[in-house]
């Protein structure tokens, strides 16, 4: 089963202008194949990778620069793009702007790259132009070497190795199922009553970033000053980020342990942060409330715990369902009625029906499994009612005939 290992490499100060200059090349290469393929659309034609590869070859004899970065590297690079376009459309990939965009590049063939432990605490990998470069040996590589990636994440730069680790393909976990209801206020809840927490950011690190923020407002753009303002912002967001990957990592590991089934909301996190404030013509609404919703959604990783849950999942045999998310707050998990209503606060649900009582994300959890387990054809199919179904509108009490409204009948 193929699996990723990440380490932090210390490259020498010419091996990070190396590493700068070979992510530039990539990103050109990139934006190139992808305007030449946006062109190609507009007047009715295509291009793929293959001919692509063939005019990178050429284009080394005009542009002497392409040369410097490893030709697989490069391939590789139109190889990514190709993916892409594939799964996404020519439209709507991205560009990599040289401002937002940190610089990555992968080196496909295993059989260049040569991986040595020197100490406890520090191992070497040997890859094509680059010669030895040192990186924490922080765990076992364990596995037989496949590709290797080179990323930056602020100041530092990273390895990540594609290893195919042997473990054979587990069975069908035989556990129970179980709802994951995602919140704001609480990160995860599940349908046995569980809650899942943590603080990404201590009070520290928060005021440290609210005075860098304010440093940033008085810096003049393109400054050194101002670039290392930035650089400081974003130590003390990765370290929030490796805190929710952690988190959302340990989290599905226990998931995908105890449970055979887990039943997630079908959420597009993209379209739920969107802005809104609108454009000049239409401007937008509770501009400020929106903003803070997005950020605290943000924060909690919703995507993050998804893309851990699926990958736990390879390792334990637990099926991954993802439900519709509509009307699973207003439902009632005892009795099946909709009503907005019962929900009367964010920790409180209280049947307007039954008169049934619970946490709210607990109720909701609830809903979330037994979608799930109708979906699977494991749960009770007798009710023949979804909990996903709209509520039905109300019908006028004394509603005239049609005769009587002068429709004829037919």
């Amino acid at each position: 089963m193929l699996s990723g290992r990440k380490y932090r490499v210390e490259f020498t100060p010419v091996q990070v202008e190396f590493a700068e200059q070979i992510g530039g090349i990539c990103r050109s290469v990139w934006n190139t194949g992808l305007e030449q393929r946006r062109a190609y659309r507009k007047r009715g034609a295509f291009i793929g990778y293959a001919e692509q590869c063939k005019q990178l070859a050429d284009a080394k004899q005009d542009f002497g620069w392409l040369a410097d970065a490893p030709s697989h590297v490069l391939q590789q690079t139109l190889k990514d793009l190709d993916q892409a376009v594939k799964t996404h459309g020519t439209w709507k990939v991205r560009w990599r702007s040289h401002r937002k965009w940190s610089p990555s590049f992968r080196f496909p063939d295993a059989k260049q790259i040569v991986v040595e432990r020197i100490s406890r605490r520090w191992g070497r990998v040997k890859l094509p132009k680059f010669e030895w470069v040192r990186f924490r040996w922080s765990r076992p590589l364990g596995g037989i070497l496949r590709s290797a990636t080179i990323t930056r994440d602020g100041m530092h730069w990273f390895v990540s190795f594609l290893i195919e680790d042997g473990r054979p393909i587990p069975q069908t976990h035989p556990g129970p199922a179980v709802g994951i209801d995602r919140g704001v206020v609480v990160a995860v809840t599940t349908s046995d009553g569980d809650f899942h927490e943590r603080p990404f950011i201590t009070d520290g690190q928060r005021q440290r970033y609210r005075r860098l923020q304010r440093q940033l407002a008085r810096t003049r753009k393109g400054s050194n000053r101002r670039k290392r303002v930035v650089a400081r912002l974003g130590t003390v967001m990765r370290r929030v980020r490796s805190r929710r990957a952690d988190f959302n990592a340990q989290l599905a590991a226990t998931l995908t342990r105890r449970y055979g089934m887990v039943v997630l909301e079908d959420l597009n996190t993209k379209n739920m942060t969107a802005s809104a404030k609108g454009t000049i013509e239409q401007p937008g609404s509770r501009v400020a409330q929106k903003s803070g919703l997005n950020k605290a959604i943000l924060d909690k990783g919703w995507y993050g715990l998804e893309l851990a849950v699926n990958n736990a999942a390879r390792y334990t045999g637990s099926k991954v369902i993802k439900v519709p998310a509509a009307y699973t707050s207003q439902t009632c998990s005892a009795c099946r009625v909709v009503d907005a209503r019962s929900r009367e606060s964010q920790a409180r649900f209280a049947c307007t029906s039954c008169g049934h009582v619970e946490h709210a994300d607990v109720n909701a959890a609830k809903n979330i499994k037994a979608a799930g387990l109708a979906v699977s054809g494991r749960g009770d199919l007798a009710i023949r009612r979804s909990v996903k179904r709209q509520p039905p509108r109300p019908r006028a009490r004394h509603a005239a005939a049609p005769a009587a409204r002068g429709i004829p009948v037919l």
